[in-house]
This record gives C-alpha cells, structure tokens and sequence, in this order.
C-alpha cells in the first residue's frame, strides 16, 4: 500500500513578498495531491491571517475529510502551531509538549491513521513537530519525544513517522536521536549523507531544515522538494514530499 506524506512550514501563509495568501498554499498543496500534511506555523484566529482557521480552511479547500491541529503559541489575538490533514480517518489525537524551559513555546502534533489495506485496516503513527532554534533545546526536546509513552508504547515494528521543520542546520540529529531510537531519515540527499534535501529559505535553499524520519514497516520510495515557482514565495519554507510503501504485519496476508 503507498501512500504520499508532505511536510510543509507554510509561514502563517504569508509569503516572503510578506503578503498574505493562502490561496497560494492550496494550489501548492493540490498539486501533489499528498495523503498526508502536515504543516507548521498554521494560524487561528490571529489578525495577521484575517482571523482564519487555517487548518480549516485549507482542508475545506482542499477537500480533507480528517484534520487534527495542536496549537502552541498564544498571541495577543489568536494561537498558532502545527496541523495534520489527512484522506485516512484520524484515531487518536494527542499534542505533546515540547517546550524547554523559558524558550519559546514547541510542540510535537501525534495523530494515529487508520489506512484501509483490502478488508483490514493498517495503523500508522504520525508525529508533526516544529523544533526549536537551539541546538541543545533541540536534542531535549526529542529525547522528551522519543521517552514519550506516545512512542515508548510502540511495537520496534510499527509504523512511525516523524516529520516537520526540524531547523536542524548541521544535520546531527540523525546520529544524536533518531538513529539510537531505530529511526532512519527518509529525506537525505543520498543514501548515508548526513545532509537533507534543501528546503530553506525557499527562494534560494541552503539548508534541509525540513526532514522525514520513519521506523517499523514503512519503505520510501521517493523524496523531493517542490520546483514549482509559486512556492518559492508563497513561504520561506519549500514542502518537502516522500512517497512510501507500508506493509501489513504478519499477521494480515498480502492483497
């Protein structure tokens, strides 16, 4: 069974023209048609974004039947954090705080997905975060992810994806957290690099802050970075696209 998942730091819809748009978003979302979204700095209610539920808005533009948002930060007037649209029907919701001490407010987005696999149902877990901009706060705040019951309570086998901007600049958390957690990166440039697929700033990239972890039974098949020009403005951030295989347990025989 494939399936397409799309990370995406939309910006508050607002692009680096500063203009607020998030007509642009959708056309970039609808162009690749993803199974999974997951997408950060999403507003509600913040005058900046014309007061809009952009979670909503989006998935009622986009025809996302499943929706699921974890707001972090409270301004003035408004929140904004990370929301997960999704074609298959969302379970279990769960926001986990992420933040470190007197830092800025993070969190980590868990959504459980039901995937309709021929008469059964394959149970994927999904975790959206946007990390913080130390390196050090960085590190506690997946080692907090990864000693989660949210993930601890795991089976190694299941399937688990963990995805966002991660502003990982140097591209150490791959050898410090995910790898010792059984996790491998499905967003390097190459097989064994250390270094991602560029996705930041958007109009001209120089870092992979944007990244794709996977464990259990779960095969990528292809990662890119969209090259359509409107993305290039529509946020400071490019999305970042993985097409994956997911296999059945053993218990459940092949279609």
């Amino acid at each position: 069974m494939r399936f397409r998942l799309l990370t995406y730091n939309i910006h508050k819809a607002i692009g680096v023209d500063r203009r607020f748009d998030p007509e642009r978003i959708a056309r970039i979302l609808k162009r690749y048609g993803a199974d999974v979204v997951l997408l950060q700095e999403v507003d509600r209610g913040a005058p900046r974004s014309q007061h809009l539920d952009l979670a909503s808005w989006l998935a009622r533009a986009l025809r996302y039947q499943y929706r699921a948002a974890g707001m972090n930060v409270s301004l003035k007037k408004g929140r904004y954090g990370n929301a997960t649209l999704s074609r298959f029907p969302i379970g279990r919701q769960h926001n986990i705080d992420l933040t470190i001490r007197w830092r800025k407010r993070r969190g980590a987005q868990h959504t459980r997905l039901h995937i309709p696999f021929d008469s059964q149902t394959l149970r994927l877990d999904v975790f959206n975060v946007h990390l913080g901009l130390s390196a050090t706060e960085r590190v506690e705040q997946l080692r907090r992810l990864l000693s989660s019951s949210d993930i601890a309570g795991l089976a190694p086998d299941a399937p688990v994806i963990i995805a966002g901007d991660m502003n990982d600049w140097r591209g150490v958390l791959k050898r410090r957290c995910f790898a010792p957690a059984g996790f491998a990166c499905a967003t390097n440039r190459r097989a064994g690099s250390r270094w991602s697929i560029k996705s930041f700033p958007s109009y001209a990239p120089t870092g992979g802050l944007d990244k794709v972890f996977y464990r259990g039974r779960l095969r990528p098949i292809r990662a890119y970075r969209s090259r359509l020009k409107l993305a290039r403005v529509a946020s400071d951030h490019l999305p970042v696209i993985v097409e994956f295989e997911i296999d059945p347990p053993p218990d459940v025989p092949p279609a």
